[in-house]
């Protein structure tokens, strides 16, 4: 076996055409990202100023949030506990005008609404907190952090069954419980906040993300649109254990606006009488979901994938056209390990110059589009690297199926274009809001196309509102899991295509 490896690695490096076409392939992807990231620019205006944008809240683990919110809170300095009961969610959710310059705003609650209680560790934005609540549509939950979530009950409330909700710090320890009646507690969750301060601020809030809704384009495509929203609940039996005698309740709008005039925009208010409170928040708590991505700098990987598809065919096919297959089977009379060695040296050169494009493209364009003012969203760096390496396994794999396909046909042109109705026309089909969402996902459930899954590095989170559509670059299949469906169909081509080699004349 590894004679014929070094066979097939001597055919594919002397022909100048196969390794040019490589090497084509991996400057594509970084000509293309580069210029893709030097075209990119962003800025904001204050009134007739424009400035750079702010760049977006970071959370406890380097994740990017949105923590717009509002809270009315006092200091907790050791452990102690809150005590609130929700009795109502309303709010009001701003539609397309139906009349020009008429304000169009109705009554409603998003879903993913929420009213509770909060221990946070300071009132900045991007502060650790853990929090119990009530939410528009999925009942009790508790989260912390932005991106953890445990339902509890799933009930709503209004006036006639309210619900309970309790928070307790023990040291970095909080423990959320619901109750329906105040006196038989139900424990949801607990929260772990590494080096929690012995200062914090508890209490009460209220947050609103946007009214999201999906329109189809005459297409059949589709296109999300938020709204904006807000929520006003009541609460009342407020108690806290373990504050300061006398404790003064402070309201802050967390991650507020503020226009160029210096007043917020889409203030939230609380009013209180007692122990009563009504908080009106507009905002979300939660993982960031609508910047940029650190795949889209490697938007030259369709093009260099056409390329890699020609070279590969063409390892395979030129053998036939000339007549020199035959030698080859002469030298090697076990045919099949003749394909595999040619499927194993196109693969790993592909993925070699995959890898060296991808792996320059990506910090270097995320660098240039940071100096523009146009942030990417970070991410854990193993996440990273399975970017990088996944999108170079990607380029390999889609090789490996191109060259199955070839020694099937042993045409070069019929191979060229079903590898590419394989890979790429579904790709292109899912991802540009052609067809209607559910069709394009099932286009990358059942496709080779199925492995571009592997370059999605924002996952979905159940609590955040969003168009999770492969438009948007979210994919049916995790990422490995797509990975896995191109692998399968690779393997089935090459299998197909030992077989008939076997079968059949060369």
């Amino acid at each position: 076996m590894t004679r014929l490896l070094r066979a097939e690695w001597t055919k594919l490096r002397t022909v100048r055409g196969w390794v040019a076409g490589l090497v084509a392939s991996s400057l594509l992807i970084v000509g293309l990202g580069l210029l893709f990231a030097t075209g990119s620019n962003s800025s904001c205006s204050q009134g007739p100023i424009e400035v750079p944008c702010p760049w977006p809240t970071l959370g406890p683990n380097g994740v990017a949030v949105d923590d717009r919110f509002y809270f009315v809170s006092q200091e907790l300095n050791g452990n102690g506990f809150i005590t609130a009961r929700v009795t109502s969610m309303s709010g009001q959710i701003r539609l397309p005008d139906e009349t020009p310059g008429v304000r169009n705003v109705v009554s409603g609650v998003v879903p993913w609404a929420k009213a509770g209680v909060m221990v946070k560790e300071s009132a900045e934005p991007g502060a650790a907190y853990a929090a119990v609540m009530v939410t528009g549509a999925h009942g009790v939950r508790m989260q912390h952090d932005f991106t953890e979530d445990v339902a509890g009950g799933p009930e709503g409330v209004s006036a006639g069954a309210p619900r309970w909700l309790r928070l307790t710090r023990a040291a970095d320890t909080i423990i959320g419980e619901e109750s329906r009646d105040g006196r038989t507690w139900t424990r949801i969750g607990t929260a772990r906040l590494e080096g929690l301060p012995a200062k914090v601020r508890i209490g009460v809030f209220a947050a609103s993300p946007g009214d999201v809704r999906v329109t189809r384009n005459p297409l059949g495509g589709s296109a999300a649109a938020s709204r904006f929203a807000e929520v006003t609940a009541i609460m009342d039996q407020v108690g806290v254990r373990g504050a300061a005698p006398g404790g003064t309740w402070r309201g802050d709008d967390i991650g507020a606006d503020v226009n160029p005039d210096g007043n917020v925009h889409h203030p939230g208010t609380h009013i209180r009488h007692g122990g009563t409170f009504a908080v009106t928040g507009t905002g979300d708590i939660a993982p960031n979901t609508h910047e940029g991505t650190i795949e889209r700098t490697l938007t030259g990987t369709l093009v260099a994938l056409i390329v890699v598809i020609v070279v590969a065919v063409l390892f395979v096919t030129a053998e036939y056209r000339r007549g020199l297959i035959r030698t080859t089977l002469l030298a090697s009379p076990r045919r099949g390990r003749v394909l595999v060695a040619k499927a194993a040296v196109v693969g790993a050169a592909t993925f070699v110059a995959g890898l060296a494009a991808t792996a320059v493209t990506l910090p270097v364009a995320r660098g240039i589009l940071r100096g523009n003012g146009i942030f990417t969203l970070p991410v854990s760096t193993l996440t990273e690297v399975r970017v990088i390496a996944g999108v170079a396994a990607l380029l390999a794999v889609a090789a490996i199926l191109a060259l199955a396909l070839g020694a099937l046909f042993r045409r070069s042109s019929m191979a060229v274009i079903v590898a590419i109705l394989a890979l790429v026309v579904p790709y292109v089909l899912a991802t540009a809001s052609i067809l209607p969402d559910e069709a394009s996902r099932w286009l990358l459930r059942l496709t080779p196309a199925a492995g571009f899954a592997i370059q999605q590095s924002i996952p979905e989170y159940a609590q955040v509102i969003s168009h999770y559509a492969p438009a948007s670059g979210y994919y049916p299949l995790p990422p490995w899991g797509g990975f896995a469906v191109l692998c399968a169909y690779a393997a089935l081509a090459l299998g197909l295509a030992v077989h008939r080699l076997n079968r059949r004349d060369a």
